[in-house]
């Protein structure tokens, strides 16, 4: 496993991570025994970057983590946090708190959870609109100074707040939606966060599967995100699977899957870009795992260019309501 460091003053973690989120449900029902043989295989595999946020099943996902991790040396993984958002005993999403106060408590309750005495990267999972991002990154510093934190992280945030955040404490990553088919980092936060030194941590690198090759129409129940996301519905469904009929082609070429061309194509975007694949099975994972021996050249990059181009994707990355909460998506330079 190749080992990168996250930004000039991060950890140093596998060139691949994986994302806990859709073994807490966001995507329908999970296997929990298979959710902690991936975990576990993911450990074998050298991959130590373990993604995860508080309010991945209101809980659900952190205490399945430190069921996996039991029996491990604490420095095995490098545990990625967010907090920070706010929900209802029906699982609805009401809103997100970065006061101090808010920060300290999550974060304790984030530690009792995991069964960890620090967490390596702590990330407001977004912009509080009413507290100012120093007060937030403030109150992290804290706990950082007090040893119960490692490194700050951010998530989905534009330029503006990023140069803020950096000006209070150095920040590890940015946690921010990158692939083929969401390219807006590429615009300027990007650029950004390799002037100031900070990694990206790259989600959705299969866009929630949808160019994952195995993606099928009317395959999302009612409790799967993708249910309510404009890029699966309608006509959107049916331009984006052309797109990855595109890749297809590419990818048999190749003698690769389509998702880990796209997995592939995260990666060469820069050694300071580590994709985080959500995989829920072992299979998957193994899968995943198999891009990091998929080396583009020039000619397979400007092939895939020309089969998905910028901007080619159908429909807004989440709906509207999410959107307008993205600091990311606020046009900031």
């Amino acid at each position: 496993m190749q080992i990168r460091p996250l930004g000039t003053t991060g950890p140093q973690v596998s060139a691949l991570g994986l994302g806990c989120m859709g073994m807490s449900g966001m995507y329908g029902p999970a296997d929990r025994a298979e959710s902690i043989a991936t975990i576990h295989a993911a450990l074998e595999a050298g991959i130590n970057l373990l993604d995860t946020g508080d309010f991945y099943g209101m809980g659900h996902n952190e205490l399945l983590i430190s069921e996996a991790l039991k029996g491990t040396k604490r420095d095995q993984a490098i545990l990625s946090v967010k907090f920070g958002a706010q929900r209802d005993p029906a699982a609805g999403w009401i809103g997100f708190d970065g006061r101090p106060a808010a920060v300290k408590t999550s974060l304790a309750y984030s530690l009792q959870r995991l069964g960890v005495d620090y967490i390596d990267v702590y990330r407001p999972a977004r912009l509080d609109p009413n507290v100012p991002i120093e007060e937030t990154i403030g109150a992290i510093a804290e706990m950082v100074k007090a040893g119960f934190i490692r490194h700050i992280g951010l998530s989905e945030v534009g330029p503006e707040t990023i140069r803020r955040a950096a000006a209070v404490h150095p920040i590890a990553d940015l946690q921010i939606e990158y692939s083929l088919i969401s390219r807006g980092i590429e615009e300027h936060i990007l650029g950004t966060c390799r002037e100031l030194g900070i990694g990206i941590t790259a989600y959705g690198v299969l866009s929630r599967g949808l160019i994952s090759g195995h993606w099928r129409k009317d395959a999302a129940g009612p409790a799967d995100f993708r249910a309510h996301s404009p890029r699966f519905q309608g006509e959107n469904v049916d331009k984006n699977l052309r797109l990855v009929d595109a890749l297809q082609g590419i990818a048999e070429a190749r003698g690769v899957t389509v998702a880990q061309i796209a997995i592939a194509w995260v990666a060469a975007q820069g050694d300071d870009i580590i994709p985080v694949v959500g995989a829920r099975r072992r299979d998957r994972l193994s899968e995943a795992l198999g891009a990091l021996d998929v080396h583009l050249s020039r000619d397979d990059l400007d092939r895939i260019e020309q089969a998905v181009p910028k901007g080619a994707a159908a429909g807004e990355r989440y709906a509207a309501a999410q959107m307008a909460h993205l600091d990311s998506e606020a046009g900031g330079h």
